[in-house]
């Protein structure tokens, strides 16, 4: 007879014949992975022959086969047939041979463990799964802190039963499996005591996106089923990949702490695992040090460098020494099989009032009725083509949601089963939106968005939206950069196959309304503040920092962060905070530190607030927020730029104030540039570039003042003309006077993006840079290779 068992040491991806997909891979990365310093907890296999003994040993082969027919045939249920199939397997019987060496592998781990009876994990592993074409995920059981031979012999009795859980008999059905020919191996496993420390999932991938320069991460306390499973709302951390190679730096882009109201620790004899509550203070720490996110990413990018493609891995970490662990690693199989070539958009225009909101799986919008369900067994009660609403999912839930148009529910991260089914049947989800079982009701149209960035929302109605899909096979080379205007960090990377010379236009003011949310002086002066409500506010939002200051530093350098990552290492224009004052007096804590002006617009904003006393403390923790992005984080690729700049020596006292906090131009690399927006910046254009390394023109604010038209003015609508000879007549004479002086010039208006001959106008003009919306880069790409060939707009 051959082995029943074998140690994962001695196993590679080459034996999944043998042990299965999950055993293949662990075996493989302790005997590949060891000198990258990824730890992986010991233990053995059954193989499949040992499966196969098991079946024959009770003559179980031909009632299963003929219980399956029966099912296929119309006969039977899917219920009725995986129920009968699973009681016949936990009837059966080990053969001596097989429990003796099952047993004797487990006395042998123990001892290596020091410890009489050792805890392990015991997990299935099917021969067809974990594939890149097909993950299986959750299909089979794993059971967890399993103590002593016979409860052993027991788990892996009823892993082998899991194989014909109704679940996998229709995946296996689906996609073309014969069920009699997969077989199952068992994982005996230590067991990594992330009941004491934490545990979760990351991907070498951005899942939404397919983005390949981001490590994903979920995290939270106690053992890992809860966060695969969607039970709690874990941390969220995103990484950048090409910057860890420098371990001086910490490019960690994103950090969300999750709700984490629970955690699954270890239980008794009786029950083995349980949940319980977690404290106040768990659920609003973040589970993970930087050092240990940016462990867990370089390992993520060592797994995906030894295996060939992007990775879906489990990791685990020992709460008595802290240790970090990988405990399974599998290909991704969603966005591997994506088409590169073309890019899926939806748009959303308008929509009714915003009900809930999670975090958005997919990029695509959904509108149907809700359809609230608690438990998968009422399947009969859901319509095709509903909303299905719920707390949380497992794999009997997939039959229900392939029906459904898209998926809500209370729980889970992007790693959660909801989120990774969803991803397969494309299917936009919100997940981890909290209520929503109670707040929505069945019945109700609704709009589920997961166009708008991380953010997925639940609209009142039928929303107004457009799908289309952009191809990326036929974009002509330009000479002229065509870049892109973003704003959003949440849905920049979205766009990141389009071929651009990096982002024309960051509007840091966006990250400071929709991220920060407080007035940066109201931070700065926060003893002061008169207005309890908004001081209250802002102690909550800053808690768990040493300043309150570091809040507005850190969260303004890791928004900006993840539109830096997207460009990398094309360049970034960084624009300082625009705002102006009716718009910042709306930030909490605002209406304290800003004046009513009768016209803000050409009020007091963009470089005149920079060394103001009014603002000027305010404005150091901007520079501080962009000097820890370039410095600390790694992204040299950002260069900074100032608006609003009305005179030469105004801009003298900018770059003074920029030079007193750490942002000397040309020091590390470091460009500035200027905005012209006002008619005193092209009239003195030779002047401004002996100061800046380049300009940037905005269209709609120098038209504005070029025409003297209010550019919100609804009367004077009409007048408003980009393409206005003057307004025209200004560019030309700016373009051609910073070329003269050596000074870089793009342009970042809305108008190349609305009217095609703009851009050819300014091609013809001998502009660098074009910089549009990404719905229209292609468009424009076209007109400016058109205009490059001398044959106008398109």
């Amino acid at each position: 007879m051959v082995a029943s068992i074998i140690w994962f040491e001695d196993v590679t991806r080459r034996d999944i014949a043998s042990v299965g997909g999950k055993n293949a891979s662990l075996g493989e990365m302790i005997s590949g992975l060891s000198a990258h310093g990824i730890k992986v907890p010991c233990g053995f296999a059954t193989t499949a022959e040992a499966y196969g003994d098991f079946i024959d040993a009770n003559d179980l082969r031909a009632p299963i086969t003929a219980l399956l027919e029966k099912w296929e045939a119309g006969g039977a249920t899917l219920a009725e047939t995986g129920a009968a199939v699973r009681e016949s397997i936990l009837r059966g019987s080990w053969p001596t041979e097989i429990e003796a060496e099952i047993t004797a592998a487990y006395r042998a781990l123990s001892r290596k463990l020091d410890i009489e009876a050792a805890s392990v994990a015991v997990r299935s592993s099917a021969t067809a799964e974990d594939l890149p074409t097909a993950s299986f995920a959750g299909q089979q059981e794993s059971f967890l802190n399993v103590v002593g031979e016979r409860a052993l012999m027991t788990a892996c009795r009823r892993c082998y039963a899991s194989l014909f859980t109704d679940r996998a008999i229709s995946y296996r059905k689906v996609n073309g499996f014969d069920h009699m020919k997969v077989a199952l191996s068992v994982g005996v496993q230590e067991m990594v005591r992330s009941d004491l420390g934490s545990a979760g999932v990351m991907f070498s991938i951005e899942t939404e996106t397919g983005f390949d320069k981001v490590v994903l991460i979920n995290a939270a306390l106690g053992l890992g089923e809860y966060v695969v499973k969607g039970t709690v709302d874990p941390d969220e951390y995103r990484v950048f990949k090409p910057l860890l190679g420098d371990t001086a730096l910490v490019p960690i882009i994103q950090k969300r702490c999750g709700t984490k109201t629970s955690k699954l620790t270890y239980g008794d004899s009786f029950e083995p695992t349980r949940g319980v509550s977690t404290s106040r203070e768990e659920q609003t720490t973040l589970v993970l040090t930087d050092e240990e996110v940016l462990q867990l990413a370089r390992w993520a990018i060592a797994i995906e460098e030894h295996y060939g493609c992007p990775m879906d891995i489990e990791w685990a970490k020992d709460g008595r020494d802290g240790q970090l662990h990988i405990v399974q690693a599998r290909p991704e199989t969603v966005q591997a099989k994506a088409a590169s070539d073309q890019l899926p958009t939806y748009r959303i225009g308008k929509k009714g009032r915003l009900l809930a909101k999670g975090l958005a799986i997919g990029n695509a919008i959904a509108a149907g009725p809700v359809c609230i369900i608690e438990h998968p067994d009422d399947i009969g009660k859901f319509n095709d083509g509903a909303i299905l609403v719920t707390k949380t999912t497992d794999p009997d839930w997939v039959p229900l949601m392939k029906r459904a148009s898209a998926i809500v529910t209370d729980h889970g991260g992007r790693t959660s089963h909801a989120a990774i089914v969803s991803r397969e049947l494309g299917l936009p989800a919100v997940v981890g939106a909290e209520s929503a079982t109670k707040l929505l009701h069945t019945g109700a149209i609704v709009t589920v968005s997961c166009a708008e960035g991380d953010e997925g929302r639940i609209y009142e109605g039928q929303a107004e939206f457009k799908a289309e899909t952009i191809s990326l096979t036929d974009i002509p080379e330009t000479r002229t950069k065509v870049l892109l205007n973003l704003a959003d960090p949440q849905s920049a990377s979205r766009w990141w196959r389009l071929p651009t010379g990096g982002i024309g236009l960051a509007r840091m003011e966006f990250v400071v309304s929709n991220a920060i949310r407080i007035h940066p002086m109201a931070l700065v002066h926060f003893d002061r503040l008169r207005d309890q409500s908004a001081k209250q506010k802002i102690a909550a939002l800053t808690s768990g920092y040493a300043e309150r200051t570091d809040y507005f530093v850190e969260e303004l350098s890791r928004g900006l962060a993840r539109l830096a990552a997207v460009a990398y290492p094309r360049p970034i224009i960084v624009r300082m905070s625009d705002f102006k004052t009716n718009e910042y007096a709306g930030l909490c804590g605002g209406a304290e530190f800003e004046p009513q002006e009768e016209n803000p617009m050409i009020g007091f904003r963009g470089a005149s607030r920079y060394y103001s006393p009014k603002y000027r403390d305010g404005f150091a923790l901007e520079c501080r927020a962009i000097k820890r992005l370039r410095e600390v984080m790694g992204f040299g690729n950002v260069v900074v730029m100032i608006p609003f700049c009305r005179s030469v020596k105004e801009a003298e006292k900018v770059l003074e104030v920029m030079t007193e906090n750490g942002l000397q131009r040309g020091v590390n690399g470091l460009q500035v540039y200027v905005m012209c927006e006002i008619p005193s910046n092209v009239i003195l254009a030779a002047d401004f570039a002996r100061l800046f390394d380049g300009f940037s023109i905005g269209s709609n604010d120098l038209t504005q003042l070029t025409l003297g038209v209010d550019r919100d003015s609804e009367d004077l609508a009409t007048l408003f003309d980009e393409q206005d000879e003057a307004v025209k007549w200004m560019i030309s004479k700016v373009i051609t006077d910073a070329r003269r002086a050596g000074a870089k010039i793009g342009l970042c208006g809305q108008a190349p993006s609305d009217h095609p001959d703009f851009a050819a106008f300014l091609v013809e003009c001998g502009i660098d840079s074009i910089s549009v919306t990404p719905d229209s880069f292609v468009a424009v790409k076209r007109t400016v290779a058109a205009a490059e060939k001398g044959g106008g707009a398109i």
